[in-house]
């Protein structure tokens, strides 16, 4: 086959990177790959040294790291004004982020790509009465509850201190977002933060953490 026909450009509609998959397209690989055989392959010859100018090293090309991740956390104290009633989680402060980000609410976790996603939370529960009570906590995708996935934490004793903790492995699309929402059966219980005292740094009311290198 001619070299002009082996290492004609790929058209511009063509992307270098498949959104869906995140590695390369065909065309743009076989583009990239022809030129390399045409240099020499990596190797050190005169044929390569005399078309180039200079000696070409072995090609090293690792596969190119594109994870989405984001941490989060709040630093206010979050209560229920009504038992038995749900109200998602919110987050004013982010750690870290990578196509993963907090949207409008700030209860809604947004991301930009179809993947696999692990969300990791901590919150940290406080009652004030003595009696023994609960809080329920699930997620919701969209706006929408998600079946079989909510937990339910025991608040026993006057100004108990409990950190729920667990986390959840989802499928999402570009766009989606992620919820976590909470219920409890007394307005004593709240999800609450904490300033720092030494030697002890501030606890946030919640923590997230949100990761896709799970595929």
């Amino acid at each position: 086959m001619p070299n002009d026909l082996l290492t004609r450009i790929p058209a511009s509609r063509v992307p270098v990177i498949n959104a869906a998959t995140g590695i390369m397209t065909r065309e743009w690989y076989r583009y990239l790959f022809n030129l390399f055989t045409l240099a020499g392959s990596g190797q050190s010859n005169s044929a390569a040294s005399s078309s180039t100018g200079q000696d070409l090293a072995p090609l090293y090309t690792p596969q190119l790291e594109d994870n989405r991740h984001g941490s989060f956390y709040d630093t206010t104290t979050q209560s229920a004004a009504v038992i038995n009633t749900a109200y998602p989680i919110t987050f004013n402060s982010t750690d870290i982020t990578d196509g993963v980000y907090i949207g409008t609410p700030t209860s809604r976790i947004y991301v930009d790509r179809i993947n696999t996603y692990n969300f990791q939370f901590s919150a940290q529960l406080n009652k004030s009465s003595a009696s023994s009570k609960h809080v329920y906590i699930w997620y919701r995708v969209n706006g929408v509850n998600a079946a079989n996935s909510a937990g339910k934490v025991n608040l026993s004793g006057n100004d108990a201190a409990v950190i729920a903790a667990w986390n959840y492995v989802i499928k999402l699309n570009a766009g989606d977002y992620f919820e976590l929402v909470w219920s409890t059966d007394d307005t004593g219980c709240k999800i609450e933060a904490f300033g720092a005292s030494a030697p002890v740094p501030a606890i946030p009311s919640v923590i997230l953490t949100v990761t896709d290198n799970i595929n």
